[in-house]
């Protein structure tokens, strides 16, 4: 039969067998005529043992999985009945033994005087192929998880980072407020004592009756004057410690609350920085934030005023403060330089990394647009609890 199909050439027959993939050919029946020994040999029987055998039944009769493939089904025997050629990598043969093995195989229709006679199918044992696959699957599902595992470890590490951020500026503000309590009661309380009784000799002094020794009013004269010069400069003393325990803790953020106190410091910064202040506070209802947020609220405010400063050279300044949709949004936008975005992505950029910190501690974002020679604007946007 196999001579009938390749017209008795025996090179041909050499040929087809010096190959290591599988060759077969079926008639219109599914009858096989002619296999090479490549072929028979994965399926596990000799030529002679395969020629004349419906290649459906023998060898493509199931699924993977064991179930039924109706030979209606079958892509190999469309290619004659259809005049379908197809090829396929997805499907099992099966060896005489009953063990199946994947394979990828072609069929292409044999046509001859312009009538279709049957089909040629080729064929190769591709379970190394599939076993490579699977095993390079499996690492990439591993190394994905591997991935996952040290995400999620990252998340943690930064997640922990972040509360340890935020407690330690918590702890920082703790220990300002302290620092600044005991500079006000007991430095503070000292300083002032101490001129009223410089002040207290003074008038001691002048107070004496007259003298006559020569060198007498001169004394007098030079202790008044060294007495004035100590109250002079206690009272410098005096005004340092008071902008150390501004500088450390506002007393009006304690006294007044977070929006009288951003106010309070717009007004000496655009004071001292010789700036145009344009200030609109719009709160509905003002909220009440928690000591921690306010803190956090006011130094990013103050990081915000001193990055002006710093680098704007600006001559004006707008601060918005609105609530609304349950958040605040606080901006301050200068007329000053600008700045590319990469600036501000900088690993030096510790002011804004600081405000971004905190704002991520209190569950906001900071947003920063900044256009070179057209300003900056910096933006806090911190969700209310209602």
């Amino acid at each position: 039969m196999r001579d009938a199909v390749v017209g008795g050439m025996a090179p041909l027959e050499l040929l087809l067998d010096s190959t290591g993939e599988g060759i077969f050919g079926v008639d219109l029946a599914g009858h096989c005529t002619f296999i090479n020994r490549a072929g028979a040999r994965m399926l596990g029987l000799a030529p002679p043992q395969v020629l004349g055998r419906n290649m459906h039944e023998l060898t493509h009769h199931s699924h993977a999985d064991g179930t039924p493939y109706p030979d209606t089904e079958c892509p190999i025997f469309n290619a004659f009945r259809r005049g379908q050629p197809c090829r396929l990598d997805t499907e099992v043969f099966w060896r005489s033994d009953g063990s199946p093995f994947p394979v990828e195989y072609s069929s292409h229709p044999v046509i001859s005087d312009g009538s279709v006679r049957g089909a040629v199918i080729t064929f190769v044992d591709i379970t190394e192929r599939r076993r490579a696959a699977d095993a390079l699957a499996a690492a990439k599902q591993e190394l994905e998880q591997r991935v996952a595992e040290r995400t999620r470890e990252l998340s943690a590490a930064l997640a922990r980072t972040r509360e340890l951020g935020a407690w330690l500026e918590k702890a920082r503000e703790e220990e300002r407020t302290r620092i600044a309590r005991e500079v006000h009661d007991e430095l503070g309380s000292l300083l002032v004592a101490l001129k009223m009784d410089v002040n207290w000799l003074d008038k001691r002094l002048s107070e004496q009756p007259q003298r006559t020794a020569p060198d007498a009013q001169a004394m007098r004269e030079r202790l008044r004057d060294k007495c004035r010069n100590m109250s002079r400069l206690i009272e410098d003393a005096v005004g340092s410690v008071g902008s150390i325990i501004t500088d450390l803790r506002p007393s009006i953020l304690d006294h007044q609350g977070l929006w009288a106190a951003l106010e309070w410091q717009a007004d000496e910064f655009a004071r001292a920085a010789e700036v145009a202040l344009d200030w609109d506070m719009r709160l509905a209802l003002p909220p009440t934030l928690p000591e921690p947020h306010a803190m956090a609220v006011f130094r990013i405010f103050q990081e915000m005023l001193s990055n002006v400063g710093r680098h704007a050279r600006a001559s004006r300044i707008a601060v918005r403060i609105h609530d609304g949709e349950g958040a605040l949004r606080l901006s301050v936008q200068d007329d000053g330089v600008g700045a590319p975005a990469e600036r501000f992505e900088s690993r030096t950029a510790y002011g804004v990394m600081g405000m971004r910190e905190r704002a991520l501690a209190l569950g906001g974002t900071l947003a920063i647009e900044s256009v070179p020679g057209q300003g900056s604007t910096f933006t806090l946007l911190l969700p209310l609890q209602g």
